[in-house]
């Protein structure tokens, strides 16, 4: 019987075999809607980037990324906010978090509402209370905060893609705040 090597490598894979993964499984993200809230727990304010999009656009975006393997998703979460809105963002993440939905992206704009051109991709979303001073970090363009009004109004709507617009609906809702 030979052995089967159990050794991980816990580095990116290279664009390549990236390319190949994503165009033959679904990647596990997480997409992270970072929010401020006052003493009552209530949500203040709804954070979101302006970035450029994986269809090539310069939109407004929760923070997203890839879990790695053998990380856990409190780890990735953790992991994206503070590479997206700097080390000193301090969110609050419980021990053991749960998502409040899943979205799917797909290359099909149509399929769910959810669109990333590269790759199937499944997500768990959370709301992320941050209590620090963000400040965007490496591919972030802009942060910018919202009261949850300014939020879901037609003109911060109209600079999302990706469907993250009806994402922050659903966080919004979720939390009792969706005007």
């Amino acid at each position: 019987m030979s052995e089967i090597d159990t050794q991980t490598d816990d580095q990116w894979l290279s664009s390549e075999d990236m390319e190949m993964v994503r165009a033959r499984m679904p990647i596990v993200y997480v997409d992270a809607v970072p929010v401020r809230v006052d003493a009552a727990g209530n949500v203040t304010s709804v954070g979101m980037l302006l970035r450029v999009a994986p269809d090539g656009s310069i939109s407004r975006m929760v923070v997203s990324g890839r879990v790695l393997f053998g990380e856990r998703v409190r780890d990735a979460l953790v992991r994206h906010c503070e590479k997206d809105l700097g080390p000193m963002a301090l969110p609050r993440i419980p021990v053991d978090p749960a998502p409040f939905t899943v979205v799917e992206y797909f290359p099909d704009p149509e399929r769910s509402g959810y669109f990333d051109p590269r790759q199937h991709a499944v997500s768990l979303a959370y709301v992320v209370p941050v209590d620090g001073d963000c400040q965007p970090t490496q591919q972030a363009l802009d942060l910018a905060w919202f009261s949850p009004a300014e939020a879901v109004s037609p003109t911060v709507r109209a600079q999302m893609t990706s469907g993250h617009d009806r994402l922050i609906r659903l966080a919004l809702g979720h939390v009792g705040q969706l005007p």
